[in-house]
C-alpha cells in the first residue's frame, strides 16, 4: 500500500526536501504551508507528480484550521506526520533586551501548533503511524554551553517535553514519535555556512524514521541516528 505522508512547512528548506524524497520513495504527500499558490518549488513538484502530491493551505498559528485539515483528510489515515514548520525569533539579542512578546509567536508556532496539530490528527493516524517533530540540539539543556538564544532554546526544550508526552499517550494506539535534531542545515534559517545540505539531513531522518519502533518512541535523535541528551 502507498504511504500517506503529511508535511508542514513544506514550501522550502527541510520541509520541501522531505516532500522531494517522500515523493521519490512513492509516498502520497500532503504538503502544507501558508500560501501554496505562491510556493513555486511546490507547484513545480505538483506538476511533476499530479496524482501524488496534494497542496493544502495551513496556517499553524490558527489552530481552528486544523479542523478543516481533518475534514480534508476524510476517512484517510496518515502513515507519516512530519511536523517541520518552525521559526527562530529574535537573533543576537543580549540579556537585558528581551521582551515578553519576543516569546509569543515562537512558542505559538514551535510548541503550541505541533502539539495541537498532533492532537487534532490523532484519529487520522493509521496503524503503526510515525510522527516526527523537528526539534533542535539547541533545545538540549545538557548541551547548552554557550547561553543566549533564549527564545529558540526555550521553544525547542518545550517541544521536546511535548514530544515525550505524546510518545507515551500515543503508544496504546501504536503510534511512534521521534524528536529530531536535523543538524546544522543550509536553509534560510541555518544559513549558507551550515555544515550539511537539506538532502543529507532529510535522507538521514527518513532512515531513522523508517527504522523507528515503539521501543524507541519518545527519543531525541540526531539526523544520523545518534541519540541526544535532554
Amino acid at each position: 500500500m502507498t504511504t500517506l505522508t503529511l508535511i508542514t512547512g513544506a514550501n522550502r528548506g527541510i520541509g520541501l526536501e522531505f516532500c522531494r524524497q517522500s515523493l521519490a520513495h512513492g509516498d502520497t504527500v500532503i504538503a502544507c504551508c501558508r500560501q501554496p499558490e505562491q510556493a513555486e518549488a511546490l507547484q513545480q513538484l505538483a506538476l511533476a507528480h499530479p496524482n501524488q502530491l496534494e497542496l493544502v493551505a495551513l496556517e499553524l498559528g490558527e489552530p481552528a484550521q486544523f479542523e478543516s485539515l481533518c475534514a480534508y483528510l476524510g476517512e484517510r489515515k496518515l502513515d507519516r506526520l512530519i511536523c517541520n514548520a518552525g521559526v527562530y525569533g529574535p537573533k543576537g539579542l543580549p540579556l537585558g533586551e528581551y521582551q515578553a512578546d519576543h516569546f509569543d509567536q515562537v512558542m505559538k508556532i514551535n510548541v503550541t501548533a505541533p502539539m495541537l496539530l498532533v492532537q487534532a490528527l490523532r484519529p487520522h493516524l493509521g496503524a503503526d503511524a510515525k510522527v516526527a517533530l523537528l526539534s533542535s540540539k539547541m533545545g538540549s539543556i545538557t548541551d547548552n554551553g554557550s547561553g543566549g538564544s533564549y527564545v529558540y532554546r526555550a521553544s525547542k526544550a518545550a517541544l521536546n517535553a511535548v514530544g515525550k508526552s505524546l510518545a507515551i499517550d500515543l503508544q496504546p494506539q501504536g503510534t511512534s514519535v521521534v524528536l529530531f535534531h536535523p543538524g546544522w542545515v543550509q536553509t534560510a534559517m541555518g544559513g549558507s555556512n551550515a555544515l550539511i545540505t537539506p538532502e543529507v539531513s532529510v535522507r538521514g531522518m527518513r532512515h531513522v524514521l523508517e527504522q523507528l519502533t515503539l521501543i524507541d518512541s519518545g527519543k531525541f535523535i540526531n539526523y544520523d541516528g545518534v541519540e541526544l541528551p535532554w
